[in-house]
């Protein structure tokens, strides 16, 4: 149903924006001014422990500056509460006092033959439960008893049994009124010009009953009981009611058990779906018969920002893994995305959990890995590549797997994490073998790890001795060009300050420290300060660093950084901050400060490439990377 701009901006003005989210999340009494309609709360969107979700009712918009996801109250309703757009507006305009409109005759059309053919698979579904439970359903019950599928599980998903009849579900359809056109438009009969008499679609199947979201029967998924079947197992055809690509098997009540807090977990079929609800894993559902599509994905986002798949672990499942990774890397947004978790070859999640148990499986999911280690692990096979044109695929495959995520944001740390393993894996022996065990090792000095790199002219690229120079285009960038006199700039600034307020992150970042290059003279001396002050007094609290920093100087730098930050609304480096959320954005900032070199780096090679062949696909790549640097 079309709903006027009108109406549903009339919905916007009566319902403040704070009432609706409010129903879902406790506003932050401190911050919030409800006087002036501005509240703010920890996102409910990806968890924090630091309110960054802000909602302003004069504007009717969210947004939080943790994740980004913003929007309005219908978008809120769609995203967090997994509604249907339709079902938010119904929602909102009851809340607001306001009647839904009036529909036009075609759709009044439309939903009466809807409705009837929901009437149609409910008589289908209570016919299939009636056989299941009767002596002709014997066979159909051992089977299920086989594979563990209690009887309460059994009426839980309305499992039932279609006779090996041709006729016998068609003849009770038309004994309560279904005529012959209403079954073939549900899919429960087979008919066509070349058949002379139209016969059941489904025979010597378990049923599988498909509901939609309010949970009324859409389509069934038959398992054979016959080895000699053609399919094992067979799906209602595309119809009125059912579309395959929108649909997910128990989507209705995973979606219930993820707003209960539950994770949404994707298999494979019915069977592993029931095996994990009977486990105690009630997010579980499936796509039904096909791979993941964009409309699954979308489905499973507005249940959960990162559900998980399984796959097998063998070489098929590998091939799934690859093809779903297409499906949702232009999709991902920020906050949005997929663990993936693989299964012992040779075994579904049915079989894991019958043979070791739900302990087993739960671990399983506890180690799932983001979607950006299985795009490596699936392009470098965990392996190194041996030669530098094996090497140079390797990039070239990683880059176009960033490419083709369409938020920029997102692509932006596909970018920086790819390029952070590539020089892992790519650097010396020797080189990831001393950082490794460069902290183990007894006397270890911070401040002679950071001098010795910083003084030796290796910079990050190791001891080359490569210069890096930067060329204009990175000097004028408004993002990394500091001002006169060389300022510290505040990127230096958010990493000095969240080092500064946040002393345990010094041990743990001291490899990617020590070839850190400031471009501020002032910046590098204070890193250096505060290096050689944990060297002194490796537990020194930040008051104490502050103490030793003031005492050589540095104080009205530092006034100025923590000034500059908060000109600017940079809040990650603070002190009250959470540690992991400090460390978060300190490896944000280093990974944008090394990505400005690596930029730099590829600038000079552009530019000398069009001085050279000054042709289209030059200067194409020119701006490319101009615009990475605008963007950095």
């Amino acid at each position: 149903m079309r709903f006027t701009d009108t109406f549903l901006e009339d919905i916007r003005q009566r319902l403040p924006i704070s009432q609706v989210v409010g129903q879902y999340v406790a506003w932050d009494k401190r911050k919030s001014q409800p006087g002036r309609g501005d509240y703010w709360a920890c996102c409910p969107f990806h968890g924090e422990k630091t309110p960054s979700f802000h909602a302003d009712d004069r504007r009717g918009r969210y947004h939080c500056f943790g994740c980004s996801v913003s929007g309005d109250h219908f978008r809120f309703l769609t995203e967090h509460a997994g509604m249907s757009f339709p079902e938010a507006v119904e929602k909102l305009a009851g809340e607001a006092g306001m009647a839904m409109p009036a529909r036009d005759a075609r759709q009044e059309q439309q939903d009466a033959v809807r409705a009837t053919l929901y009437d149609v698979m409910e008589m289908a579904a209570q016919y299939f439960e009636a056989a299941l439970a009767h002596n002709i359903g014997a066979r159909a019950r051992g089977y299920l008893n086989e594979r563990q599928v209690s009887p309460q599980m059994q009426a839980r998903f309305r499992l039932g049994f279609a006779p090996d009849s041709r006729g016998g579900l068609k003849e009770h359809l038309a004994a309560n009124g279904i005529n012959a056109e209403r079954q073939a438009a549900a899919g429960l009969v087979v008919n066509g010009a070349d058949i002379a008499v139209p016969y059941d679609r489904f025979r010597n199947r378990i049923m599988f009953p498909i509901f939609d979201f309010k949970g009324r029967v859409i389509a069934f998924g038959g398992r054979a009981l016959s080895s000699e079947a053609r399919a094992k197992y067979l799906n209602s055809p595309e119809s009125e009611l059912f579309h395959k690509r929108q649909t997910l098997y128990n989507g209705q009540m995973a979606r219930k058990a993820a707003q209960g807090g539950k994770q949404v977990i994707v298999v494979e079929g019915y069977l592993d779906v029931i095996a994990l609800v009977s486990a105690g894993f009630e997010g579980a559902l499936a796509p039904l018969g096909t791979a993941l599509s964009q409309e699954h994905v979308g489905l499973l986002w507005r249940m959960s920002e990162e559900p998980v798949l399984c796959f097998d672990g063998d070489e098929a499942g590998q091939r799934a893994m690859a093809r779903t990774c297409e499906i949702i890397l232009p999709a991902l947004t920020p906050g949005k995305s997929v663990v993936i978790a693989t299964l012992p070859e040779g075994m579904d999640p049915d079989d894991l959990i019958r043979e070791h148990g739900a302990g087993e499986f739960g671990q399983l999911i506890e180690r799932a890995r983001p979607l950006s280690e299985m795009v490596w692990s699936l392009e470098t096979g965990d392996k190194a590549p041996k030669t530098p044109e094996a090497r140079a695929a390797l990039e070239a495959r990683l880059r176009a797997r960033a490419n083709a995520i369409g938020d920029q944001n997102v692509r932006r740390h596909y970018q920086q994490a790819f390029d952070e393993k590539l020089r892992e894996l790519f650097a010396p022996a020797y080189v990831r073998n001393s950082n490794r065990g460069a902290r183990k090792t007894a006397g270890f000095s911070y401040s002679k790890a950071y001098k010795g790199r910083a003084n030796s002219g290796a910079g990050r690229y190791g001891d080359s001795g490569l210069q890096i120079v930067a060329s204009e285009a990175l000097k004028n960038s408004r993002l990394v060009k500091p001002g006169p006199g060389r300022e510290i700039t505040a990127r230096e600034a958010v990493i000095i300050m969240s080092l500064l307020n946040h002393p345990a992150l010094v041990e743990k970042q001291i490899e990617r420290l020590a070839a850190l290059e400031f471009r501020s003279q002032a910046a590098r001396k204070i890193l250096s300060s505060l290096i050689d002050a944990l060297s002194g007094e490796p537990e020194a609290s930040s008051k104490m660093i502050l103490q030793y920093l003031e005492a050589r100087g540095f104080g009205g730098e530092i006034r100025l950084m923590r000034a500059l930050l908060a000109s600017q609304g940079i809040w990650q480096s603070g002190a009250d901050i959470d540690l992991g959320d400090a460390e978060t954005g300190l490896n944000h900032a280093l990974a944008l400060h090394y990505k400005s070199v690596d930029l730099n780096k590829e600038l000079k090679s552009a530019e000398l490439a069009l001085g050279q062949d000054p042709s289209e696909e030059s200067f194409e790549r020119l701006r490319d990377i101009q615009n990475q640097i605008t963007s950095v």
